[in-house]
C-alpha cells in the first residue's frame, strides 16, 4: 500500500512546486512520512501511507472518495483530517481545522506534528519560519496528555527544535 500511495501522491502533486520555486511539492509530504518513520520511530504503514497523501485532498483534485476508493476510509480518514475546508474565510477555517486535529485521531496528530516539523525546517527566510514555529506552537497546543507514547515523543522532538531556532 505504501509504494502505491507514494505514486498515487507524485501523481496528484505533479507540476507543484514548493515556494522555493525549485523544489517539486511531491517532497514536502516523502519527507513527512521519513520524519515520522525514521525521526519518531513509528512504521504503521496506514499512518506512514496518509502522510504520503497527507495534501492531497487540501492541495489537488482528488478527494475523500478517490482516496478512500484507492487506500480504504482508515487512510482516507486520516487525509481529510489533516485537509482544511478551502471553501471557508481565512481565519474560520484555521479554527476549524485546529478543532479538526485536536478531534481527530492520535494518528492525525502525529502527521500533523511531522508536518510542522519539516515546515519548520524548510522555512526559506526569517518570515516564513516565524510563521511555521507559530504553527508549530499551535499544533502542540493540540496534543492530548493521553496521547500514546510516538505522539508524546514527536512533540518532544518538535518542541526541541523550536527552542533551537529560537535560541539561534
Amino acid at each position: 500500500m505504501l509504494d502505491q500511495a507514494i505514486s498515487y501522491a507524485a501523481r496528484a502533486h505533479a507540476g507543484q512546486m514548493r515556494k522555493d520555486g525549485t523544489t517539486p511539492y511531491i517532497a514536502h509530504p516523502m519527507r513527512v512520512m521519513t520524519i515520522i518513520c525514521r525521526t519518531f520511530g513509528v512504521d504503521d504503514e496506514t499512518i506512514l501511507a496518509a502522510a504520503a497523501l497527507h495534501d492531497v485532498i487540501e492541495d489537488t483534485t482528488k478527494d475523500y472518495d478517490s482516496v478512500a476508493h484507492h487506500f480504504g476510509p482508515d487512510v482516507a480518514q486520516l487525509v481529510s483530517d489533516m485537509s482544511k475546508d478551502g471553501r471557508l474565510p481565512q481565519e474560520r477555517r484555521e479554527h476549524e481545522y485546529h478543532e479538526q486535529i485536536r478531534q481527530a485521531s492520535w494518528k492525525a496528530r502525529l502527521i500533523k506534528l511531522a508536518d510542522c516539523l519539516d515546515n519548520v525546517g524548510d522555512a526559506l527566510d526569517e518570515r516564513m519560519c516565524g510563521r511555521a514555529c507559530k504553527t508549530a506552537d499551535r499544533a502542540l497546543e493540540l496534543v492530548h496528555p493521553d496521547d500514546p507514547p510516538a505522539v508524546q515523543k514527536a512533540a518532544g522532538i518538535l518542541r526541541e527544535k523550536l527552542k533551537l531556532i529560537r535560541s539561534s
